[in-house]
């Protein structure tokens, strides 16, 4: 018996882990398709427009927000976020379960429009960690970095609103955890 697809919302701060455990949560799960959100972040070098992201300018962000396109969207360390309404539509139309990377935000704003979503939070063991994870990324400037911290503070105060809450002290740990989670939910249906 089929069920219906659900709407898996990932969550954390910067340096938690959350893009390393979902890519690994797809892998492990492929009925699970991931949301790619739209940013006017500049691409870090690593980065593919309409793979990792879609990169819009600040224009095109904001005629979009006009026209009601995003499911959600926020500002977030300077810079636009948002969930396309077409693609997720198109994705739950196709029966695909979905997993969504978005900050704390944007979660609380699915959550609303979508009260079936499974909210999880990715926290990392300490914020001692979350500093060691970020500087080693070395993608952002010092600046940067402290607003990032500063962020992640007030994130993880918010991850009492949420379903689930996974500690990525180990990768392959949490990445189990987070199958379990998915494949838990799946079994309610």
């Amino acid at each position: 018996m089929d069920t219906d697809p659900k709407v898996f919302v990932i969550s954390g701060p910067s340096g938690a882990g959350k893009g390393t455990l979902t890519e690994i949560l797809l892998k492990r799960v492929p009925s699970l398709a991931r949301s790619i959100s739209a940013t006017t972040r500049k691409p870090r070098p690593d980065e593919v427009d309409g793979v990792d992201y879609y990169f819009l300018t600040g224009e095109e962000f904001k005629k979009r927000i006009k026209s009601n396109d995003f499911l959600e969207w926020a500002i977030v360390h300077d810079n636009y976020y948002g969930t396309l309404r077409s693609m997720v539509e198109k994705d739950l139309a196709a029966g695909k379960d979905i997993a969504m990377v978005i900050d704390v935000q944007g979660a609380a704003s699915v959550k609303k429009k979508m009260p079936d979503a499974v909210l999880i939070f990715i926290e990392p063991p300490s914020m001692k960690e979350l500093v060691q994870r970020l500087k080693a990324r070395n993608t952002e400037s010092a600046v940067e970095l402290a607003r990032r911290l500063k962020n992640a503070e007030a994130e993880m105060m918010l991850a009492k609103n949420y379903d689930y809450v996974v500690i990525n002290d180990d990768v392959n740990r949490a990445a189990g955890e987070l199958v379990s989670i998915v494949e838990a939910e799946k079994a309610k249906n």
